[in-house]
């Protein structure tokens, strides 16, 4: 098979995955969370198997594919800050990787990886607070929101990362 055949079938074949679980998401009210965050991890997959134009591409089509296809639009919408914080995460690490090795430390790549997501969580937040809670915030519930995002955030992140060398490195023999 032809190296561009391959990752046109691969891509295919994960974009179908990715709105299946959008739309599953619907489906199953109580697993909405799991299947938007696997849908994303796909993202993922396909940047660090074909770089990261092939990676946003298959995002935007991910995201196109999802309005087209998802009953709740609200899921396609988490889906995307989802899938554009994996594609903002991949991309800090191989922009980290041409930094001089003094530079390349896991506590910075941590510390962007935590900027990235507030940059995104603080103004959806702040925004919608009134879609979220009647009434205005006292300061300690709005420290309790960012203190649960960030806890989100670390679990989301280990799942990634065990999505990536667990799952996918056992199962990429099967499409590689």
């Amino acid at each position: 098979m032809h190296v561009t055949a391959r990752r046109v079938a691969l891509c295919g074949l994960l974009l179908a995955f990715s709105v299946i679980c959008m739309v599953l998401g619907s489906v199953f009210e109580t697993n909405t969370l799991f299947l938007l965050a696997t849908a994303s991890y796909f993202v993922g997959i396909v940047i660090r198997e074909f770089g990261l134009r092939t990676g946003a591409a298959f995002y935007l089509a991910s995201v196109l594919l999802g309005f087209l296809t998802a009953p709740n639009k609200f899921y396609v919408i988490s889906f995307s800050a989802m899938g554009l914080y994996i594609l903002g995460t991949e991309a800090l690490y191989r922009l980290m990787a041409g930094w001089p090795s003094g530079l390349q430390k896991p506590w910075i790549f941590t510390a962007l990886r935590y900027a990235l997501f507030n940059l995104m969580f603080l103004p959806v937040t702040a925004g919608f607070w009134h879609l979220l809670f009647a009434a205005s915030p006292s300061p300690l519930l709005w420290a309790a929101v960012i203190l649960a995002g960030q806890a989100g955030l670390w679990l989301y992140d280990r799942a990634y990362l065990y999505a990536q060398r667990h799952l996918w490195g056992r199962f990429r023999k099967y499409f590689m």
